[in-house]
């Protein structure tokens, strides 16, 4: 039995002659005359395409083409604050680069812009461990201040920029170590280390020309990685302890080395002083020898006694006892001048005393041998 008999039912559960779902046909013949009638009245031979649907006039099409294409404009309105330059492509090209403030540009696909803020310190931090030039392992924190300072060379010269830069960055730090000491690195080298690759990333950044500046490479920490840190700390103490001993020594050192070169230096200068007065001596007896030499070849007789009467005086004046033999009484008198001059000697101070009396002088007659001689 078919389904369309009397007193059976369709298969979307109503009977026949009931409203059943809309016909896709008639949806789509009312859709092609609804857009015959918006773009070019009626169909066939002047007659309503199926009876009565309005159409759309000319003015009214106009409208919403003016509407639409108003709002496709607006589209093209952008605004830069005062951090951020305006990279205007058209169809993909370079066009040109906008200041801060409200711009219009030829609204998408024809043109759009790329915003960049050339103002605001962007940080890249990187912790690595890496090998030094004494083949030590390292442990470095490094953070890369940068900025974006050329518009055009960072959105066009270089794929990612600031994939760029953090290669670069690894890259720099790991030429630096390696040409450094660990001591040197963890120790009065860190601020060296931190200038010598900030100049090394610019010049990378430049020579790619990416439009990147680096503002400071600051390191934060630079240190032995921690499985090695007791062996370490041993070797940080032998280390302060040679600094200590060696400082130690070297004060020894001020201390001894002047006073030695002291001590040679006065001994060098006495030689040198007893050097100069035993040849003035020896130049002085020369001189005196032929002086006597020359008189006594003229006198004889008086250069011999004046020579021996000196030489007597000479003697005799170091002595403190003296024998007077006088002619013709056979008595030998001892005249004791130490013992008179001890006894004259003024008593030792005492307090109060408002001073000592002075030693009396004694004046010796002594005979001239050349006075004598010219009155011979």
């Amino acid at each position: 039995m078919a389904w369309n008999e009397p007193g059976n039912k369709d298969p979307w559960g109503k009977r026949r002659g009931e409203q059943g779902p809309p016909d896709l046909d008639k949806i789509v013949k009312d859709l092609q005359r609804r857009l015959g009638g918006l773009f070019g009245g009626r169909r066939g031979n002047g007659g309503s395409a199926g009876g009565g649907a309005p159409s759309m006039g000319a003015p009214t099409v106009i409208v919403l083409l003016i509407v639409g294409l108003i709002a496709w404009a607006l589209t093209g309105v952008y605004k830069l604050d005062a951090a951020e330059r305006g990279v205007v492509l058209r169809f993909g090209a370079y066009q040109a680069t906008t200041m801060p403030g409200l711009h219009w540009h030829l609204p998408i696909p024809i043109e759009n812009v790329e915003k960049v803020n050339v103002s605001q310190a962007q940080d890249y931090q990187h912790q690595t461990r890496m090998l030094t030039a004494d083949e030590n392992i390292v442990a470095l924190d490094m953070v890369v201040q940068y900025r974006n300072a050329d518009p055009e060379a960072f959105v066009f010269n270089v794929r990612d920029p600031e994939a760029t830069l953090q290669e670069v960055s690894q890259s720099a730090i790991r030429e630096v170590v390696g040409q450094n000491n660990m001591d040197f690195i963890i120790g009065e080298g860190r601020e060296g280390i931190a200038r010598r690759t900030q100049e090394l990333i610019q010049s990378t950044l430049d020579a790619y020309q990416t439009g990147i500046t680096v503002i400071v490479v600051n390191l934060l920490d630079a240190n032995f990685p921690a499985q090695v840190q007791d062996a370490v700390r041993d070797a940080i103490k032998a280390r302060e302890d040679k600094v200590r001993l060696g400082l130690a020594a070297q004060a020894y050192a001020n201390e001894v080395v002047p006073r030695a070169r002291g001590a040679a230096a006065s001994q060098t200068e006495s030689a040198e002083a007893y050097r100069s007065r035993v040849i003035a001596e020896a130049v002085g007896e020369a001189n005196r020898f032929l002086q006597l030499a020359a008189e006594y070849e003229q006198a004889p007789d008086v250069t011999r006694e004046r020579l021996y009467l000196e030489t007597v005086e000479e003697v005799l004046g170091r002595a403190q006892k003296i024998f007077i033999d006088a002619e013709g009484s056979g008595n030998l008198l001892y005249l004791p001048i130490d013992k008179l001059l001890e006894r004259q000697a003024p008593p030792p101070a005492r307090n109060g005393d408002a001073g000592t009396p002075a030693m009396p002088e004694f004046e010796t007659e002594r005979n001239d041998p050349r006075s004598r001689g010219s009155r011979e």
